[in-house]
């Protein structure tokens, strides 16, 4: 079997604000068609280094590829490659759903306004959202607002799509459901996801990887199968996160 491209190349990044350690020496290549979950606690850096990823955070050491270009000196270049869904959705209430899809295809592309709108339908359609492209953000429940959200992040079809939380304070049927929906998108369009989350069960449903980073290590702790790391002898923290206990000290590992 053919061995995959890499779609993300992180090298030693870290990340400090003043005097403050948030991670340092953090690697990992992610590769291409495969769903890589970066987790961990609470004020870990997950969405820190999502950030340096995507372009939004230079690091404080450290080089981030994506798709084989530097994310800094071709930032251009990549942002029209990537997608990002952020935590809250991030859509604009004033826009109907239809509207903030066609959004980044009047920005980026010289599509006339018709056939944005049927872009943006077709990928309202592929979230299951085909029948409210009328709707307001304040008119749908929090679990479709993300699949809007990943509709807009799809409008330009790119081959790469980050997803920051997609599943909080969504109810247990539906953040399965949208578990279902980034793996039937992964599976029909071959796109990369890269996925930041602290909710096990999704992890354990959609991850082929994960990227456990820890506050008190300022750095990662464990990288691999999440269903592996659940079952091996691995660092205290990482299994009293993946069995849902109190931590233990690491000299008990």
């Amino acid at each position: 079997m053919a061995e995959r491209a890499a779609a993300v190349e992180i090298e030693g990044v870290a990340q400090a604000f003043g005097g403050r350690v948030i991670f340092r020496d953090v690697s990992a290549t992610i590769l291409r068609g495969e769903v890589f979950v970066i987790l961990g606690g609470s004020g870990c850096g997950k969405s820190t280094l999502l950030r340096q990823i995507i372009g939004l955070l230079a690091p404080s050491e450290g080089h981030v590829r994506v798709l084989g270009q530097d994310m800094y000196a071709d930032r251009g270049d990549v942002l029209t490659r990537i997608g990002v869904m952020f935590q809250a959705g991030a859509l604009f209430g004033s826009m109907t759903l239809l509207e903030n899809v066609m959004l980044p295809l009047q920005v980026y592309t010289d599509l006339p306004p018709e056939a944005c709108a049927r872009v943006a339908q077709v990928k309202l359609g592929l979230v299951g959202l085909g029948d409210f492209g009328r709707a307001m953000p304040a008119e749908i429940s929090g679990g479709m607002a993300k699949r809007a959200a990943i509709a807009r992040a799809l409008a330009l079809d790119p081959p790469l799509l980050f997803l920051d939380e997609p599943s909080a304070g969504l109810d247990p049927v539906t953040s399965a459901g949208l578990d279902q929906l980034i793996l039937d998108l992964r599976r029909d369009l071959g796109t990369t996801f890269v996925v930041v989350t602290h909710e096990l069960a999704s992890i354990l449903a959609i991850a082929d990887r994960c990227l456990m980073l820890d506050r008190a290590a300022k750095g990662v702790i464990a990288e691999g199968d999440p269903r592996k790391l659940r079952e091996e002898r691995v660092h205290p923290t990482v299994r009293a996160f993946f069995h849902r206990e109190m931590p233990k000290e690491a000299g008990a590992a």
